[in-house]
């Protein structure tokens, strides 16, 4: 199906307007002249994104240093707090900018993409596609020496998920509320595998990179199939303003080097996550 038909249904959104370039971003050229680009990554979002001692860590902050690389410059990085929802992130870090404090970046590391979401944000432009992320399932090897556990399990056992993710709406929702007595919900992932190390749950169920990188020793990770569930896995990619085209080429061109390559491989490998390639070109 083209891009025209998909989104022939939909009504175009408003772009800004007159806006002074540290609104908007920059060029492509402007960038490799003054010698920096700036990212904007997740804060706390470990195995991504995260401050460690004074430093930045993880596979979305390597990311960006390789495509700085790439393009010549040196990578800056502003860690941003997780808005109400996706749209209102790209709002606030790549196309107009939050209401009080902070700037847009010129890249956004962490998008994930859908085609019709893509429709709806027109001021975005959707590339860099680098990694498949899946859903799945920790869990205490002692609990369940035999059979890895599946939802139905969590009738009967205790299952950690992050408050308000897509595994806890999932395991919520599940025919006649028959899981929602054995859930314990934490703030976030890492606080989800710090409960299932602990012995509070008995498994837990998130995003797999997360998993892994809470996963220590006793702990399996698995991914089976989820029946009914629609968002069971999605593409991570990067967002850059619409205005940007060129730069937005660059970015999708040194990620799509990095994946033939072998070093996006290697920079999930050295955090102990999964590396699971979208289908290149």
């Amino acid at each position: 199906m083209s891009a025209e038909a998909r989104c022939a249904d939909h009504v175009p959104q408003p772009k800004p307007q007159n806006a002074s370039r540290d609104i908007v971003g920059a060029d492509l050229d402007s960038i490799q002249e003054r010698g920096w680009i700036e990212f904007a990554a997740y804060e706390d979002f470990p195995p991504w994104s995260w401050e460690e001692g004074g430093k930045l860590r993880g596979v979305d902050i390597e990311i960006g240093r390789l495509i700085a690389e790439d393009l010549g410059v040196e990578a800056r990085f502003n860690l941003v707090a997780a808005g109400e929802n996706l749209e209102a992130d790209l709002r606030n870090w790549l196309w107009k900018g939050p209401v009080v404090g902070g700037r847009v970046a010129n890249v956004m590391l962490h998008v994930p993409y859908d085609s019709k979401f893509a429709c709806r944000v027109e001021q975005v432009v959707f590339t860099g596609q680098y990694h498949v992320e899946r859903v799945g399932i920790a869990y205490r090897e002692d609990a369940y020496p035999e059979d890895k556990p599946v939802p139905a399990y969590f009738r009967f056992d205790t299952v950690a998920v992050e408050n308000d993710s897509i595994a806890d709406f999932y395991l919520a929702a599940f025919p006649g509320g028959q899981l929602a007595r054995n859930m314990r919900r934490y703030p976030s992932m890492a606080a989800a595998m710090a409960g299932l190390a602990s012995g509070e749950t008995k498994a837990a169920m998130g995003p797999l990179a997360q998993l892994q990188h809470g996963q220590n020793d006793g702990i399996g990770v698995h991914t089976p199939p989820l029946p009914g569930f629609g968002l069971g896995q999605w593409t991570v990619g990067v967002g850059v303003h619409f205005a940007y085209r060129p730069l937005g080429y660059a970015v999708d061109d040194a990620v799509f080097a990095a994946i033939q390559d072998g070093r996006m491989a290697r920079i999930f490998a050295d955090y102990g996550v999964s590396f699971s390639p979208p289908k290149l070109r």
